[in-house]
């Protein structure tokens, strides 16, 4: 759910910001099994992927090996980490640079947008997948939990599916981060509107369903106010 509504937006903002066929240059950092940088690659981009994490390196590696000979030439990986770009990329190498699932394990994010923001071209588009302090409560909530809901309110720190303490982002917060690094907020999404109480084990259901329950969600995921209570925001600046 998560990766095809992601997909569908970061598509629609690369539609609207680079002509029809132009081959981008795309640095996915923290790309954990590769779902978006092998997609992209597929369509056409060149993709260099960045995690530090050896294990999720491993399974990439993988799933690009069983993909075509043109495919596998447009994509490199990096084993490092997100705060190291300025060491192995020069400024303005990229036309599109993704963080998505990686900011929620930064205890001080700062540092390390304005180091991707350095890493694109004028008019280069940065796309960002963060949890979404303002919507903290909402789980817990409808789960029954009282306690935790009520402490979600003022704080940006909750535990997350695998048991992880870790942080979320505030859309007003990161809007001002975005202005001061030079790539300033364009468009916003919500992501996991409807379906954030889905268990891991829920069954996917059947396709003309589930092309209800995408639409459902896509639509939620651009309506206010229904977008602001996602338990996930998807942020595309564009850098000046």
């Amino acid at each position: 759910m998560r990766q095809e509504l992601v997909s569908r937006q970061l598509d629609e903002q690369i539609a609207g910001r680079f002509p029809v066929g132009q081959r981008l240059r795309v640095l996915d950092v923290g790309m954990g099994q590769g779902t978006q940088a092998l997609r992209l690659a597929r369509a056409g981009h060149k993709v260099t992927g960045v995690d530090q994490d050896p294990a999720m390196l491993a399974v990439a590696q993988a799933a690009l090996a069983a993909e075509p000979a043109g495919v596998q030439e447009r994509v490199r990986f990096v084993e490092g980490s997100g705060m190291e770009t300025g060491v192995h990329f020069l400024p303005g190498s990229f036309d599109v640079v993704l963080c998505h699932g990686v900011l929620m394990y930064v205890d001080e994010p700062d540092a390390l947008l304005a180091g991707l923001a350095r890493m694109l071209a004028p008019g280069g588009l940065l796309s960002l997948l963060v949890r979404n302090a303002d919507a903290l409560a909402m789980r817990p909530g409808l789960a029954g939990d009282w306690v935790t809901a009520l402490g979600a309110f003022d704080s940006v720190k909750y535990t997350n599916r695998l048991g992880l303490d870790v942080r979320a982002d505030r859309l007003d917060a990161l809007t001002e981060t975005l202005a001061g690094i030079g790539a300033p907020l364009h468009a916003w999404y919500g992501v996991r509107v409807l379906t954030d109480q889905a268990g891991d084990a829920a069954v996917v259901p059947e396709r003309g369903e589930l092309q209800t329950l995408l639409a459902a969600e896509e639509r939620a995921g651009r309506t206010e106010p229904y977008r602001r209570v996602a338990a996930l925001l998807h942020l595309c600046g564009v850098r000046g």
